[in-house]
Order: structure tokens, then C-alpha cells, then sequence
């Protein structure tokens, strides 16, 4: 069998708290993930905990304070250079247009001006932004911004995609048509992906599989579920098929009181 994409292995990760200089607190520990080649996984959990810190250790940008990461069998050391990120805020320079922006990345990594435009409007076209490569950020909506986002990542070619709720500031029609058009991109390659999402509907909805992750501090996986409803699938409408259903009740079983304790502790805080 071939090495997972990713392997977290005993990850824990431990900061110094804002809130209380010189103390310090563990915001994951004791976990174990794994994301197959190909495979598309979730993560879900209350706030704060820790879900976007194992997304920045999958990419490198963050050395746990103990355990590791391995990528394809590999020990990750420094950047992740197989991982493409797609952050939840706004990523896009916003001095350049869309097709300068998607760009970029191969310009930084020597590809030639001519290859880089060509690979770029491909990739503009292929996200539903063909005749847009023109644009400034600040001239595009939202879900135009999203969409240049998602070509800057996936016109490097990622073996790996990261993505960080990418989503979570669209209203629901242009959420629903970006998912289904990220579906659509992820089936034609099959790339891995870690998707961070606060929304369980919308895990479900697009994974292989979701896990669950307990209330902070040091936080761990507590529920791993296989999503075996079929592919392909159209975001909204399998929202209303039984298994989907079933598979709601059951992880919304194990994150509930999770989100429960999530919440008193973000009270507390500002309390």
C-alpha cells in the first residue's frame, strides 16, 4: 500500500497564552490523522480548537511541539513544497489582477512569462473566470475572489490541497455552487485534501471521510466517520437524502457537546 498524503503522528502543539504572558497552554495533543492519496477529509470542531494549527503543521508553517508530520512517507521538515494552501481570509495582492495573481506562484517558482499567462488563463477559464483575467480584487464580488484563490492554488498542482474554511464569507447560493465547483476540479485529479469547515453539512456534503475534534484545550480527534455516499454529488440536493441524514445525526451525536463546551469557554473569556 502506498504511504498516506499526510500523517500526523502524536501531534501536540503548545503556545504562550495572550491572555496570561509567561503561561502557557496546549491548544491540540495525541493526535493522530491521516489523509490518504486522493482522499478528500474534514475536519470539524467547536471553536478554538485547534483545527486551522493542524492545517498550518500539514503545511509546515507551524513545528508541533511534539510528534510530526509525514508526507507521502516522508518526515516533513520545513514547508510542505507538495501542498497547495487556500487560507480562509483574503490572499490575493491586491496590485495585481486575477490573471497576475494566479500567476504568481509559477513566476516565483521560474516559470517563463509566456507558459505562466498560458497556465494561468487555463486555470481562470477553468473556474469560471475566463475574460475576467483583468480584473483587480477590489472589482470583483466575493465569489469571484474565491474562485481566483482556488486557480492560484491548483495551477501549481498541489499533490496536496489545504483549505482552510474558504467559504465560510459567501452567502449560501455562491457557497453551494463554489463546493460543487471544487468537487468537480478534486474529481478530475483526485488530489488529497484537508478541509477545515466549521459547517458539518457542508463536510459531509463534500468528504470521504470527517473527523471530529474535541473542545479546546488540548484538543484531540474523537470521532473518525467514513461519508459512503456516492460520488459524484450535488451539495444541496444530497442534503436531503436518507444517508446524509443518518450520518448528520450520528456525527452531530459526538460534536455536540463539544460545541457545547466551545461555547461556555469563549463566554468565559469575555466575561
Amino acid at each position: 500500500m502506498s504511504a498516506p498524503a499526510i500523517e500526523l503522528q502524536d501531534v501536540a502543539c503548545t503556545f504562550i497564552s495572550k491572555e496570561a504572558p509567561g503561561q502557557r497552554y496546549t491548544a491540540v495533543e495525541h493526535v493522530d490523522l491521516t489523509v490518504g492519496a486522493g482522499e478528500f477529509v474534514s475536519v470539524v470542531g467547536p471553536t478554538g480548537c485547534g483545527k486551522s494549527t493542524l492545517l498550518n503543521v500539514a503545511a509546515g508553517l507551524l513545528e508541533p511541539s511534539k510528534g510530526g508530520a509525514r508526507i507521502f512517507g516522508e518526515p516533513l521538515q520545513g514547508i510542505n513544497p507538495r501542498a497547495g494552501y487556500m487560507f480562509q481570509s483574503e490572499s490575493l495582492m491586491p496590485w495585481r489582477t486575477a490573471l497576475q495573481n494566479v500567476m504568481a506562484g509559477l513566476q516565483f517558482r521560474g516559470v517563463g512569462e509566456r507558459q505562466a499567462r498560458e497556465q494561468a488563463d487555463d486555470w481562470l477559464r477553468r473556474v469560471g473566470l475566463g475574460g475576467f483575467g483583468d480584473r483587480y480584487p477590489h472589482q470583483m464580488s466575493g465569489g469571484m475572489r474565491k474562485r481566483t484563490s482556488l486557480a492560484q492554488t491548483l495551477v501549481l498542482d498541489p499533490d496536496i490541497i489545504l483549505m482552510d474554511e474558504p467559504f465560510s464569507a459567501l452567502d449560501i447560493q455562491t457557497r453551494q455552487l463554489m463546493e460543487n465547483e471544487v468537487l468537480q476540479l478534486w474529481a478530475e485529479k483526485k488530489k488529497a485534501v484537508l478541509f477545515i469547515t466549521h459547517d458539518l453539512d457542508e463536510a459531509i456534503a463534500m468528504s470521504d471521510r470527517v473527523v471530529v475534534m474535541s473542545a479546546g484545550p488540548a484538543s484531540r480527534p474523537i470521532g473518525d466517520f467514513a461519508i459512503d455516499i456516492p460520488r459524484p454529488r450535488d451539495v444541496a440536493e444530497v442534503k436531503s437524502t436518507p444517508r446524509f441524514l443518518e450520518l448528520h445525526a450520528a456525527i452531530w451525536a459526538v460534536l455536540r457537546d463539544e460545541v457545547l463546551k466551545g461555547y461556555q469557554q469563549q463566554l468565559r473569556k469575555v466575561a
